[in-house]
């Protein structure tokens, strides 16, 4: 299925990457400093249950790319996943879910920066917001020498990663089995502290609002596919085995952290992959995680500034973004785009110094609920997709019971004074967009009246 009027936003762009460039991209996108650090806060709220969690939240998210799969062989030119929910369900949800998303990745650029500079400036006496800027300015220039040079960056930042984390699975597994064949049980630290699920069965499903945001990313399949050959047949191949390879990683590297380090020992803010490491004996352990670390930040900025110039870039070529940010400069890159998106990552850094309570808390609140909204609109996408025939229809079961839990998040969400207001904030921008889309639409239908009316 196509639609008639899709317009392709990258008829002007090469298609310099290859499927092993677009493979790295995707993780560069999902593996940053919430996998080493962030996930410290949803193991202490959550307990060794943090593990079910995990794989809740993956089942989630594969059975979403699953429909983006098919979405991608069906209309294999649409570009971005956010033309595949216009196509779906209508240029609203297009114009709302590219905006969404765009912000998602400004805040994320921000964040990311503002995590390494924290790491960075143990060791420089720079202020941190002058250090994240400094990573923004570096990297933005990285992603306007060429899309090929930053899809080879981006490879060996995510290699790097990637060959940190089997490391570390294959260090934990040694101490892990080894001392299972000791005693010839599970270990202590899986059961021995409240229980396996020591805040009650129900953190099983609230500590998947805690994770889920730290597995999205798989969809800059779509985007980075966009300038490689044959794109619908890269996202087709990549993007289910891609999360699979990646929850893995999750879901192995916190079972062995809980069980080599007691949860309750687990402070938010901690590395708990450092904190596994020295128990286990590893040499310069903290070098070591904040160098990972450093890495996983790099990698995910270079992936948030490359997304949120190509999302722009989509947004133009729809005429729902100024025109001048469809423009592709003499590298062959979306210059103006690179630039404002680089731009609002550092204006959010700028917030986080100056009110970090007030401005910067609302921003980073706003980023909660955005990508659970954005893949509601996916499956809602593809339903729409398979009703026309357009799209391999999966068991009926599947976009129902994935909506509902997605529901079940948000409510949850709401409920949990912590996130609550992270909901409310998700909500609210998603209503504004909603308004500010129609109100738009309405001024482009009167000015063709008010024409005729002058004529």
């Amino acid at each position: 299925m196509r639609d008639a009027e899709t317009v392709s936003s990258t008829e002007e762009l090469d298609r310099p990457l290859k499927a092993r460039h677009v493979s790295m991209i995707s993780i560069g996108g999902i593996i940053g400093s919430g996998l080493f650090v962030g996930s410290s806060a949803a193991i202490a709220a959550t307990g060794p249950a943090i593990v079910v969690s995990y794989a809740i939240a993956g089942l989630l998210i594969l059975l979403v790319m699953r429909m983006l799969a098919d979405m991608a062989l069906a209309a294999p030119g649409a570009g971005s996943f956010t033309e595949h929910i216009r196509m779906g369900l209508g240029p609203w949800a297009g114009f709302v879910s590219g905006w969404l998303y765009w912000i998602f990745w400004v805040l994320a650029i921000a964040l990311e920066a503002l995590a390494g500079a924290n790491i960075i400036a143990t060791w420089s006496p720079w202020p941190i917001w002058q250090i994240a800027l400094a990573l923004i300015v570096a990297l933005t220039a990285l992603n306007l020498l060429s899309t090929r040079a930053f899809g080879e960056s981006e490879f060996w930042l995510s290699a790097i990663k990637v060959a940190a984390i089997v490391l570390f699975i294959g260090v934990g597994a040694i101490a892990v089995g080894g001392g299972m064949l000791e005693t010839g049980r599970l270990p202590a630290n899986l059961y021995a502290h409240g229980g396996f699920a020591p805040f009650g069965p129900i953190s099983l499903f609230s500590g998947v609002t805690a994770v889920i945001l730290a597995l999205v990313g798989a969809e800059i399949i779509t985007i980075a596919a966009a300038e490689a050959r044959a794109p619908g047949n890269v996202v087709a191949r990549l993007t289910t085995t891609l999360i699979i390879r990646v929850a893995l990683f999750y879901l192995l590297s916190m079972l062995l952290v809980v069980a080599i380090v007691p949860w309750n020992a687990i402070r938010p803010g901690d590395s708990p992959f450092a904190l596994a490491l020295d128990a286990v004996g590893a040499p310069r352990v903290s070098l070591m995680m904040n160098l990972v670390i450093i890495v996983a930040v790099l990698s995910c900025m270079n992936s948030g500034i490359y997304v949120c110039s190509r999302v722009l870039r989509s947004l133009a070529a729809r005429g729902e973004a100024p025109r001048a940010f469809q423009a592709i400069g003499g590298r062959g890159v979306p210059v103006q785009s690179i630039l404002v998106g680089a731009g609002a990552g550092a204006l959010a850094v700028l917030a986080s110094a100056y009110s970090p309570e007030r401005l910067f808390a609302m921003l980073v609140n706003a980023t909660g609920m955005v990508m659970l909204i954005v893949y509601m609109l996916l499956v809602l996408a593809h339903i729409a997709y398979v009703r026309r025939g357009g799209a391999t229809p999966l068991p009926a079961f599947v976009a129902p019971m994935v909506l509902l839990a997605m529901t079940a998040v948000i409510v949850s969400m709401m409920a949990t004074p912590a996130l609550a207001s992270q909901a409310y904030a998700g909500l609210g921008s998603t209503a504004l967009l909603v308004m500010f889309y129609h109100l738009r639409a309405r001024a482009a239908a009167r000015a063709p009246l008010r024409c005729n009316v002058e004529n």
